[in-house]
């Protein structure tokens, strides 16, 4: 027996006026999304309309048709042209090519806009990547393309770098064996061998998340954020043949990866090296130029002063400018937000004060003649310069001061001079009334004085503040120059902490140490013989203050290989206790300051610590390398710290700082376990050196 077939049965298009037409209340698109009207309508106003409207004939009372359609499939097809007529673009009588649907009591015209839309298919995003590469390859610019397809120029050439990726990976997107996150992390290269050797080296691994490909393909390239790459400049790199990779799908990629390493050096060097002969063109002796000073540098130099660089009207100008502003802050104390005008001139000011501030100093060019400078990058890439140290060799006729061991017998002191030499037999003198004194009597009368002096000062808690801020603060600022200007026995030293541990020199710390003492230097006579003289001017909180600089720099809380741990952690938390010392303020745990310096179980200790199990299951498989790295990542924005760094409670005992991931027993038991980034030999602070934070321009 025969099948029985039905035909099908299209109807074709015909041109109805546009203002017969009606939208139908039967359309089911009532929420509009994707591309305007306004869009649609300059597309069909560029190209006609592509695609024919559905219509059904709208019937009176009687049945009968009314000579009018209604529009149930093809809505933002009718209001863009209805938008074109309402701006007399477009006859309001301008045929329409509409297919015309009978009325069926089979399917109902809401199925009609429903079927439509349900059954189309959305352009794969390969094929649209594809299509914007022939249009570009058929010589449409970017802008070109962006404009009649109403999209921005980034979007089109976010395209175009997806479509340039390796084909091979093009098709593994297709078959959806990789993700679109996972395509765009490719984009960062254009390299296509390299692309898959990347994507065949995850294919090994679990972790194939997008920030491990970009990781993996850059992993020799330097941030468009460092500071070479801001102090030379994106343009002088690349003139001179730099190539550099963008992230077009990163709202900020920090200036793209810099792949040319070695060129970035030399432009570095070369620019310093100009940089530098500038400023030996000043006088200097020397000038040492290199775009990371280790920490320490000035270890063992003397500080030139200098007198302020501001002629006398420019310093009042800046005493005046200083006033307006505590002017206009109190004036605005009880307002939530400053004025519009008032918040324009504190920002004037502020940059008013900032050029005034940065002034270098000026030296005396005897002085110039036999001091250097130091010429560095900060770490946003601008130009640093040191002025006015001296060399010990460079010291004109100084000697090195003797040194000896100081008593400490409170009732039996070791006969000693003001400067902490050993008093030397000298010839008899006399006194006033001329009777002869010998060095025996001399030194028996002054032990006499010493013991009286030692009750007065006692007695007198403000007077041993300041004959105690004297001494640190000669010990401080003027080194060997200030040697028997006290008579105090008190001896702080300086210790200059390693230059080897990474990005000390850049810590924020280490920057506002160096603020406070250039500010300090500025405000102390240029000669020992005056600072007593100054110091008995400063009010209490400056003393107090200055006190608490020097006392600061004389703190060593440095763990070595051979210290007890015990007796090392537990002063330095108790003024970390009393400080409320938050070490999360300026220091930031990352591969090169820790996750690359500890093994993998204390990688894995420290985000287990900060994340969880769950974090920890997402790299415990890794190599090291990329352990760390993805270990930087996960424990970013916690706030976790390695041990040694953590300040504890009021009341609880210190643990020893034994590696995360160690077993904390056994390192008790051998009192030797350190944590890996404390165990480089390298890493030793130097007890017997003296520094202190310098200013710089």
């Amino acid at each position: 027996m025969a099948r029985s077939t039905t035909k099908l049965t299209l109807h074709a298009a015909q041109a109805i006026p546009f203002d017969k037409l009606v939208l139908s209340q039967a359309n089911v698109r009532r929420l509009q999304a994707g591309q305007s009207i306004e869009d649609l309508a300059e597309d069909i106003a560029r190209r006609s309309l592509l695609t024919s409207l559905t219509v059904r004939p709208i019937r009176d009372a009687s049945g009968n048709e009314t000579g009018l359609f209604e529009v149930p499939a093809g809505g933002r097809r009718y209001r863009a042209l209805e938008h074109l007529v309402k701006t007399k673009r477009l006859a309001k009588t301008a045929g329409v090519p509409c297919i015309v649907v009978p009325a069926d009591p089979g399917h109902t015209a809401e199925e009609d806009s429903l079927a439509e839309n349900l059954q189309r298919v959305a352009l794969h995003p390969l094929d649209q990547f594809r299509a914007f590469q022939t249009l570009h390859d058929q010589g449409l610019g970017d802008e070109a393309i962006a404009a009649r397809f109403f999209v921005s120029a980034r979007i089109v050439a976010q395209r175009l770098k997806l479509a340039r990726v390796s084909p091979t990976l093009l098709d593994l997107y297709a078959q959806d064996g990789l993700s679109l996150e996972q395509l765009m992390a490719f984009t960062v290269s254009d390299d296509h061998a390299r692309q898959e050797a990347v994507w065949t080296a995850l294919a090994r691994s679990y972790s194939r998340e997008p920030y491990a490909i970009r990781r993996m393909l850059i992993e020799s390239a330097v941030r468009g954020s460092d500071k070479r790459a801001q102090y030379v400049g994106l343009a002088a790199y690349e003139a001179a043949g730099g190539v550099t990779l963008r992230d077009l799908f990163a709202a900020d990629d920090g200036g793209g990866w810099l792949q040319d390493v070695a060129l970035l050096d030399r432009l570095t060097a070369d620019r310093l090296a100009g940089d530098a002969e500038r400023i030996r063109a000043e006088g200097w002796r020397w000038v040492e130029a290199t775009p990371d000073l280790a920490y320490g540098h000035s270890v063992g130099l003397r500080r030139l002063c200098g007198e302020s660089g501001l002629s006398p009207e420019e310093q009042a100008s800046r005493a005046a400018l200083l006033l307006e502003v505590e002017a206009i802050e109190a004036q605005h104390a009880a307002a939530e937000e400053l004025p519009a005008a008032a918040d324009q001139r504190l920002g004037a000011i502020e940059a008013m004060l900032e050029a005034l501030d940065e002034r270098p100093p000026v030296f005396n060019p005897e002085e110039i003649a036999c001091a250097g400078a130091f010429v560095s990058l900060d770490a946003s890439g601008r130009l640093r310069v040191e002025r006015g140290y001296v060399r010990p060799e460079d010291e004109p006729g100084a000697e090195e001061p003797g040194t000896r061991e100081v008593g400490t017998e409170a009732d039996g002191p070791e006969p000693a001079t003001g400067d902490g030499e050993a008093a030397a037999p000298g010839p008899v003198g006399a006194d006033e009334a001329g009777a002869v004194i010998s060095d025996r009597l001399l030194t028996d009368l002054t032990s006499v004085r010493t013991l009286g002096l030692r009750d007065a000062l006692a007695r007198d808690p403000d007077a041993a503040l300041l004959a105690l801020l004297h001494a640190l603060t000669l010990r401080t600022f003027y080194r060997g120059s200030g040697a028997g200007e006290t008579c105090l026995e008190i001896e702080a030293r300086h210790i200059a902490l390693a230059s080897a541990v990474p990005g000390l020199a850049d810590n924020p710390a280490a920057a506002a140490i160096a603020e406070r003492h250039a500010s300090w230097s500025q405000q102390l006579p240029s000669r020992p013989q005056d600072l007593w003289s100054a110091l008995r001017v400063f009010d209490h909180d400056s003393r107090h203050d200055l006190l608490a600089h020097c006392t600061s720099l004389s703190l060593n809380a440095v763990i070595l290989p051979h210290a007890r741990l015990d007796r090392a952690v537990s002063p330095a938390d108790r003024i970390a206790q009393q400080v409320g010392l938050d070490m999360t303020r300026s220091f930031t745990p990352n591969v090169a300051n820790y996750f690359g310096r500890t093994t993998k179980a204390g990688i894995l200790a420290a985000v287990r610590e900060a994340k969880g199990e769950t974090a920890v299951q997402l790299i415990d498989h890794l190599r090291k390398a990329d352990m760390a790295a993805e270990a930087e990542r996960l424990v970013a924005g916690t706030g976790w710290l390695p041990q040694p760094l953590r300040t504890p409670e009021e009341g609880d005992e210190a643990p020893s700082p034994a590696p995360d991931g160690v077993d904390h027993d056994a390192a008790a038991e051998t009192g030797t376990v350190l944590p890996a980034f404390l165990t480089d030999p390298d890493a030793s602070a130097l007890p017997e050196a003296e520094a202190w934070p310098q200013a710089a321009e």
